[in-house]
C-alpha cells in the first residue's frame, strides 16, 4: 500500500511538473508573438540611414527557473549513463526566452534593442557531493534605442 501511494505521488509530481512547463511554454509563445516587432540584436552599432536616435537607455530582464524534482532525478540518472539531458535543455530554453521577453517588455516603445548580452548561472547547487542544478538564472541586457520617424 505504501509503494502504491509513493508511486501515485511520483506520478502526480511528474504530470503536474509537465503541465506547468507546457503552460509556461504557451505563455512564452503568446508573448513572443506580441513582441516580435521589436528586434533585439547583438551588434554593438547599427546604422539607421536617414533616422536619428532620439533616446537610448539600458534595459534588462531576468528569470530564475527551476526544473521539477522528478526531472532532476531523471537528469541525475542521465549523468550516470550519458546522453542529452532534455530536462536541462528545456530549463535553459525557457529561462533564456523568458528573460528576453522581460527585457523587451521593459523596453516599451523602443524601436530596436542593440548590444544584447545573455548571462546564465546556476543558483543553489544541492551539495558538493551531488552536483544537480536546482535553479537557473538568466540575465539579458542591452541598449534600447528609440528612433525619430
Amino acid at each position: 500500500m505504501d509503494l502504491i501511494f509513493l508511486l501515485m505521488l511520483i506520478a502526480l509530481g511528474y504530470f503536474s511538473g509537465t503541465y506547468a512547463e507546457k503552460r509556461h511554454y504557451r505563455s512564452i509563445e503568446r508573448r513572443e508573438g506580441q513582441t516580435a516587432q521589436l528586434p533585439a540584436v547583438s551588434l554593438k552599432t547599427v546604422d539607421f540611414p536617414g533616422r536619428k536616435v532620439r533616446s537610448a537607455r539600458m534595459v534588462h530582464g531576468s528569470a530564475v527557473i527551476s526544473v521539477d524534482y522528478f526531472k532532476r532525478i531523471l537528469a541525475g540518472l542521465r549523468n550516470v549513463f550519458g546522453g542529452r539531458v532534455k530536462s536541462y535543455e528545456s530549463l535553459l530554453d525557457r529561462s533564456r526566452r523568458e528573460a528576453m521577453l522581460r527585457m523587451k517588455e521593459m523596453a516599451g516603445g523602443a524601436s530596436v534593442i542593440v548590444n544584447v548580452r545573455i548571462e546564465t548561472s546556476t543558483i543553489g547547487k544541492s551539495s558538493r557531493r551531488r552536483r544537480n542544478v536546482s535553479c537557473l538564472e538568466t540575465m539579458v541586457y542591452g541598449t534600447a534605442l528609440t528612433l525619430e520617424k
